[in-house]
């Protein structure tokens, strides 16, 4: 490769450190940063382990006097040693500077480790000594070119095969990736994919079950119509995405879905009230991660028992069997209500659509978008039987509330990086815009997250992870790339007319946006396919109340 593009990338990706809050910033994300770190050139890595502990070089950075350099940041973390949002550590007679919030995490991996001066931890979880390396080696690839795992190994002070390993987990996320760029001789080098936070630009993609968890935990909590995700959304993240491994999520527990906010309908279930809930392919689904949805006990108080008035005959027979039996397979509800398989289809559809009911897999759902996939013979249009049962969708009242609305701060944070009150224009499912901002600005006195002002022309009060504030500034200084990125409509990237300035487009599925560069780009619009399907959808929609 072009060595001057690689230092170039080196550069860009360092970082831009102006004052003290901004390295505190970079500590976040490095956990653990050599107070001797210079620039050198780039070394073999038995030229690596033959320096001195006093001399910890990296990889040559390019032009910059201050890249891969920490001396000239000596100043200001001298001010966080006064305000004991840092120390010093002694390591095997190396030193590191570590941020409060990431004390924890430094001791799990330096336990010999001396403080030249005691502070308090300010981190509230206790991660083990690999998850721990993992966010420290995430952090570095994040700030650094292409790097040997020898050469982060020995700047870091760690067994080279345990960073081997977080390697490995970062490449199965499909986050990094290996290869031969700036060395000659033939050792395998590892860089960061750059990626953007969303993961829809190219070659960004995650991979594999691992990826696929780490989008879902990213999307958890926008609701999306259904027939938009295996065909609009998962795929733009997922390289080769294949829905076996959203089946294998759902059915070892790891995942589950359904509809959160409540139906039209269901608020006016009244004795005079005619609206009824209608089955649709568009209607509005979820996923949540199951050991992180705490956040869902602050946005779901619809209750089942208030929807009967809303709903068709045979679907009122199905909830009453899923209520009395409990989660049960097709075939058993078909029997036990003695109904047509196509009439307890329909009953279970619209049961979704009215966000009262789930299933153990995700096949179940997508029989209910596509039934009929073949149209050879009558026998292959009869409803396809799915693994996985059907349940009713219950959700325990929040026994902490201000856990919970920390936890739906957490989740935003996770899907923008930055949030602030006109980027929530389009979540479905979340608490008063008050409840979070007292709880960001908790989060914010804890040290967990940044507050400030990120995004000029919104009024009102930002907050940012420090990763998502390094990756602000990374951009700041790239130059415009060119490149068109079309999502769907419906995607959470769409914020056309919302914070992007140009004309709101509705989030429709099958309707598609562009951008070049962060600006709207004008499109002719849709073929006329896409407009008869879409004209379609919004009608059903109109129907059905979504």
């Amino acid at each position: 490769l072009d060595l001057s593009a690689i230092e170039q990338v080196r550069d860009e990706a360092w970082p831009d450190v102006r004052d003290g809050d901004e390295l505190h910033d970079a500590l976040l994300t490095l956990i653990a940063l050599p107070e001797n770190l210079k620039e050198g050139e780039a070394l073999p890595s038995e030229s690596l382990v033959a320096q001195p502990p006093s001399a910890v070089s990296l990889p040559k950075a390019g032009s910059s006097e201050n890249a891969w350099n920490t001396v000239s940041w000596s100043g200001f973390f001298s001010e966080l040693k006064q305000q004991r949002r840092a120390a010093r550590a002694r390591v095997a007679g190396r030193y590191f500077w570590v941020a409060a919030e990431k004390l924890t995490s430094f001791r799990a991996l330096y336990p010999d480790s001396e403080l030249e001066f005691p502070i308090e931890s300010a981190e509230r979880e206790v991660p083990g000594a690999d998850d721990a390396r993992l966010a420290m080696v995430t952090g570095w690839m994040m700030h650094s070119g292409p790097l040997t795992a020898q050469q982060l190994a020995e700047a870091l002070h760690q067994p080279a095969n345990e960073i081997d390993i977080a390697l490995l987990r970062l490449e199965a996320k499909g986050s990094i990736l290996r290869g031969k760029f700036a060395r000659h001789d033939g050792v395998t080098e590892w860089c960061d994919r750059r990626p953007r936070w969303q993961h829809v630009a190219a070659g960004t993609q995650l991979n594999g079950q691992r990826g696929l968890l780490e989008v879902l935990r990213q999307m958890q909590g926008f609701e999306i119509p259904a027939n938009a995700w295996e065909k609009q959304i998962l795929p733009q993240r997922i390289r080769d995405y294949d829905p076996k491994d959203l089946d294998h999520l759902c059915l070892t527990g790891a995942v589950g879905w359904g509809r959160l906010s409540p139906h039209p309908a269901t608020l006016e279930a009244t004795s005079e009230s005619t609206r009824r809930v209608v089955p649709t392919s568009v209607a509005p689904v979820t996923f949540f991660l199951r050991d992180e949805s705490d956040w869902m006990t602050s946005v779901r108080s619809q209750q089942p028992n208030a929807i009967e008035r809303c709903l068709s005959p045979v679907a009122n027979e199905v909830f009453a069997y899923l209520q009395s039996r409990g989660a049960s397979f097709f075939t058993d509800i078909v029997r036990g209500t003695g109904k047509l398989k196509a009439e307890v289809e329909t009953g279970l559809w619209e049961l979704v659509a009215a966000g009262v009911v789930t299933a153990d897999g995700f096949d179940n759902l997508r029989t209910l978008v596509a039934p009929r996939r073949s149209t050879a013979t009558a026998r292959a249009r009869r409803p396809r039987h799915s693994a996985g049962r059907w349940t009713i969708m219950h959700t325990e009242p929040a026994r902490d509330h201000a856990a919970a609305l920390e936890a739906t701060c957490r989740m935003l944070l996770d899907r923008y990086g930055l949030v602030f009150r006109e980027l929530l224009a389009r979540e479905s499912v979340l608490p008063k815009w008050r409840e979070l901002l007292l709880t960001f600005r908790r989060l914010e006195d804890r040290g967990e997250v940044r507050g400030g002002r990120f995004v000029s022309g919104f009024i009102g009060e930002q907050f940012a992870l420090p990763e998502a504030v390094e990756s602000l500034r990374a951009m700041r200084n790239a130059q415009p790339s060119g490149e068109t990125i079309t999502v769907s409509a419906a995607d959470p990237l769409n914020l056309a007319g919302i914070i992007v300035p140009g004309e709101r487009v509705p989030a429709i599925s099958g309707h598609s946006v562009s951008f070049r560069d962060g600006s709207l780009v004008e499109e002719a619009g849709p073929s006329p396919v896409m407009q008869i399907l879409a004209a379609r959808d919004t009608a059903i929609r109109s129907a059905s109340g979504d």
